[in-house]
């Protein structure tokens, strides 16, 4: 459920009043000043960071060398939520599932690796609904979704692509021409480009933002920080010193990711947009270890299904339809990110499969009656999977089973497994029932390279 609370009693709290104030008068003039042309349908930009850790973002509890002012304006401006998920401990399919608002298992996308493949062609995107509406489109950044030419962001729905088409990390400073997998891409065309791999996605998301302000336009912007490996601007690593030279690096290129999503918000206000703009802001899987990122009281990292693998930072913020400097608790999944977007518009999710996101809005306004999901699971489609139903979460992993109560103990240190066998027996048939549902993992054609 939703608490209207501060996300910093000190910093926010003034915050909070002056929404209270002021949200009704936001609702009531909706629609009826300069947005993209006087077109109603609200423009969409989703954020996305890569491997960021839940401590790393300072509207949430944070270490004191953490500072993400432009993150924590969202917040500030928005709805934060404490319970948010990736639909994946790795970042390829949970982008999978991000497009598509389904269970990535449902077409057989389990891991990373699943992206030398590419997304099933079977699926529609969020992006190709979005067209229909008259939307334009565009994704600036980290593709990951396939690489061949049938699997490319243009053939996807997307209008506009500028970024690289896979697979994990990129270099920050060589951005030069190199093979299909790390060009930098302008449309279909790689293009050796110069400067640090961050700042030309801001610069690249300001301009899309810039050329498409008389009308609707969706702006999915996948930032490959703070993505391994760790480099960054010097002037921004002297500005840190904690005595883990790596961690100051990765800090680094968080602020310098955090300034991106300022300029970006700078623009929507410039162009006169920023009123009719919703937002969502949330990492693809939990931070990593090897690029140093904190998780905070979770346990472990990117790549395990406990929730240091899979809880992100994640705000909605929506000027006027959502409050302001509110706390969101119920859990919420990155798949849940589409029909939100489809509500949104006014539109109808595309017939003939089944969705497993829904709408998110009901929750964040506080009016929902009920829990949005009954369960939330995770499957990487080997020797790990998770299901969460309420407080209760059920992992395997290692050959074992783990049960934790996550109200009570949310860093999962007390596998209450054999004290709650009945919990467990039912969290296992709820975990079957859905796994039946899911499609085997994809595999290349022989007649593919």
């Amino acid at each position: 459920m939703r608490t209207k609370e501060p996300l910093n009693r000190r910093e926010f709290l003034s915050a909070a009043v002056a929404s209270a104030a002021g949200a009704s008068l936001v609702g009531s003039a909706w629609g009826q000043g300069r947005n993209n042309g006087g077109n109603q349908k609200p423009n969409i930009v989703v954020i996305v960071s890569d491997d960021q850790g839940y401590a790393d973002a300072s509207c949430y509890e944070h270490p004191e060398e953490v500072s993400t002012p432009n993150t924590d304006r969202l917040a500030r401006e928005g709805v934060r939520l404490t319970d948010g998920y990736a639909s994946a401990w790795v970042c390829a399919p949970t982008r999978a599932g991000l497009v598509t608002g389904r269970y990535q298992q449902r077409f057989g996308f389990y891991t990373a690796g699943d992206s030398r493949i590419g997304l099933p062609l079977s699926e529609t995107t969020v992006a190709d609904a979005l067209k229909k509406e008259g939307y334009a489109t565009g994704v600036i950044g980290k593709w990951h979704l396939g690489i061949e030419p049938e699997y490319h962001p243009l053939r996807r729905g997307f209008d506009e692509f500028y970024g690289f088409l896979g697979h994990g990390a990129h270099d920050y400073f060589d951005l030069s021409i190199t093979d299909a997998y790390t060009s930098i891409y302008r449309n279909e065309k790689p293009v050796s480009d110069t400067g640090y791999l961050t700042d030309n996605l801001t610069r690249e998301a300001v301009s899309f933002i810039e050329r498409h302000r008389e009308r609707p336009f969706f702006l999915y912007l996948p930032y490959s920080a703070v993505h391994w490996p760790l480099q960054a601007p010097e002037e921004d690593i002297k500005r840190f010193n904690t005595g883990d030279a790596e961690r100051d690096i990765y800090l680094a290129m968080l602020a310098r990711m955090d300034e991106g999503i300022g300029q970006v918000l700078t623009a929507l206000r410039r162009t006169e947009v920023d009123d009719n703009t919703l937002i969502f802001f949330f990492s693809d899987n939990g931070g990593a270890k090897k690029n140093h990122a904190n998780n905070g009281v979770l346990r472990d990292y990117k790549q395990s299904a406990y929730e240091g693998g899979i809880r992100v930072p994640f705000i909605v913020r929506w000027p006027g339809r959502l409050p302001e400097a509110a706390v969101c608790s119920e859990p919420i999944i990155c798949l849940d990110i589409m029909p939100t977007i489809i509500s949104a518009v006014g539109a109808e999710l595309p017939g003939g499969r089944v969705y497993d996101g829904k709408d998110m809005l009901p929750v964040l306004r506080g009016e929902a009656k009920e829990s949005l999901h009954e369960a939330l699971f995770w499957d990487g489609g080997a020797d790990q999977w998770a299901v969460r139903a309420g407080k209760w979460k059920l992992v395997y992993r290692g050959g074992s089973l783990g049960l934790y109560d996550l109200e009570a103990d949310i860093g999962e240190t007390d596998n209450v497994a054999e004290r709650n066998p009945q919990i467990v027996d039912r969290l296992k048939r709820t975990y079957a029932a859905w796994k039946k549902q899911m499609a085997p993992r994809i595999r290349r054609s022989r007649d593919r390279r």
